[in-house]
């Protein structure tokens, strides 16, 4: 039986023209979601997918429920066409479209969490502004020691362990440009600024916990119908009410992406499908899983590719 995984992205991984192409072309479930959010949201969240230029594409009260919902819609037409996950997991913002997937939340509620995360994230940003860089070329261990000894401009911390030799920094402006040169130094092949808008899954996050978690307490969360993996600890979520405290949890954690597909690949999946924008997830995949074939799917082209590999045969 074929045990395939669907993985979402989270925030950079955005892209202009997003989902535009899919709303053109379906004419099915997965182009509803669009319209339907502009109205949940009160705003042309739709207009931002198919033609926001890149820099408004960097508000992360904006960029969430952009991503959120181009995921969602091309879930859906994978769906639509046959393909259906056996595990989902997501990356960040990314777990929330995995939640919707499983059963574990209504794609309504987990539209206005998102657009609350991005407007509370986005806050946290005004009062301590900062910002996040991949580090490629050190082990967790090193990048973990530097940061403990990057103090003198401002806090930085990991925020997502992603591969064996990429982990993701958060903190302030000063404290980022003092890592990257400590870095460099230590024998980074390069430590890239990444296009969010806040220091994530950082302390810097714990100012808005029990603000964000006051609104999850008031959404009904389920228990899974499909396995989900956890950023929090990478296993699998239990029950509802785990999927409730780990997004709360979730905002100030590092991301366990590496050990996520670590499990899948140990879980024997046949397929690891990135679904939404980008392919930063399929990058990252393929390093640590090399034998599991690996694919993006946020483009029309890209969905009939993966259909035709994935889709069972109709006779």
């Amino acid at each position: 039986m074929s045990r395939h995984a669907f993985v979402f992205p989270g925030q950079g991984s955005q892209a202009e023209g997003m989902g535009s192409d899919l709303a053109r072309e379906s004419d099915g479930a997965a182009r509803s979601y669009f319209g339907a959010a502009d109205d949940i949201l009160g705003f042309g969240l739709s207009r931002l997918c198919f033609e926001g230029t890149a820099d408004e594409l960097l508000d992360t009260s904006v960029t969430q429920p952009c991503v959120f919902v181009t995921g969602l819609a091309f879930a859906t037409a994978l769906r639509e066409r046959g393909v259906t996950p056996e595990v989902v997991a997501g990356h960040s913002l990314g777990e929330y479209t995995a939640l919707v997937s499983a059963g574990v939340l209504d794609w309504e509620d987990a539209l206005r969490l998102v657009r609350l995360r991005g407007q509370l994230m986005a806050r946290v940003n005004l009062r301590t502004p900062g910002g996040m860089a991949a580090v490629l070329g050190l082990p967790s261990t090193t990048v973990e020691d530097l940061c403990a000894r990057t103090a003198t401009s401002g806090r930085v911390e990991v925020a997502n362990y992603n591969s064996a030799l990429q982990t993701v920094v958060s903190g302030t402006a000063p404290g980022l440009e003092e890592f990257a040169r400590a870095a460099m130094e230590a024998g980074a092949e390069r430590v890239e600024p990444l296009r969010t808008g806040a220091p994530f899954h950082s302390s810097a996050m714990k100012d808005i916990e029990q603000e964000f978690g006051d609104r999850l307490d008031t959404v009904e969360f389920a228990d899974p119908s499909v396995p989900v993996i956890a950023n929090v600890h990478a296993g699998y979520v239990g029950s509802g009410t785990e999927a409730r405290d780990l997004l709360r949890r979730q905002l100030s954690s590092p991301v366990q992406w590496h050990r996520t597909v670590e499990l899948l690949r140990a879980e024997e999946v046949d397929a690891l499908v990135e679904v939404g924008p980008g392919r930063v997830l399929t990058n990252l995949n393929r390093v640590t899983a090399p034998a599991i074939p690996a694919m993006a799917v946020g483009t029309v082209k890209q969905l009939d590719t993966a259909v035709q590999r994935l889709a069972p045969a109709r006779v």
